[in-house]
């Protein structure tokens, strides 16, 4: 483990968050309320309850700033990005050991707005990884036609895709027979 667990956590909330907006095909895949609901079950969010519109505006407007992060063209930029998004928000850190994890800290007020907590929270997970001088885990995936973010948590930093299975996979199928076409002139 690079991070400690909270951390890995909100990063890879930050990559299911940024890996919501749209699609290749032009669908925003956090479209409603539903949608938020679900992203916010999925990623397991402590003490969320009640959502409105001006939360689901607030996340998608979170997300955009958040890929700015995976995107910045070096740690100046990347840490003016990060300073504003955790400097925008109220936080209250606090050590708790809920859903079954040891102790840890959280960064957002109690009771906060959902986009209150995935900036602190989030906003403080990118900024660990800023200070510790790893900011190129941070990455789009490789996949020509693929825009999707990863943080790459390997040993020796050699992950390229977002997902083995999908992007991963075809581009090593690719790669294959573009070995086997050559090797057959």
């Amino acid at each position: 483990m690079i991070f400690t667990h909270d951390t890995e956590h909100a990063l890879g909330t930050v990559v299911n968050l940024i890996n919501t907006g749209v699609a290749a095909g032009g669908e925003e895949r956090l479209s409603d309320l539903e949608a938020l609901r679900a992203f916010v079950d999925r990623n397991r969010f402590s003490g969320v309850t009640d959502l409105n519109p001006a939360d689901l505006t607030e996340v998608r407007r979170l997300r955009t700033l958040f890929h700015d992060v995976f995107g910045a063209p070096d740690v100046a930029a990347a840490v003016a990005l990060v300073n504003g998004i955790v400097g925008a928000v109220r936080t209250t850190p606090h050590l708790t050991d809920h859903d079954g994890y040891d102790w840890h800290v959280h960064f957002f007020a109690p009771g906060a707005p959902l986009s209150e907590h995935l900036a602190a929270d989030c906003g403080m997970a990118l900024a660990y990884v800023v200070a510790s001088g790893e900011l190129d885990r941070l990455r789009t995936c490789e996949a020509p036609d693929c825009s999707r973010v990863l943080v790459d948590l390997s040993r020796n930093r050699c992950r390229r895709y977002c997902d083995s299975r999908t992007c991963g996979n075809r581009m090593h199928v690719a790669a294959y027979r573009a070995r086997q076409r050559e090797a057959a002139l």
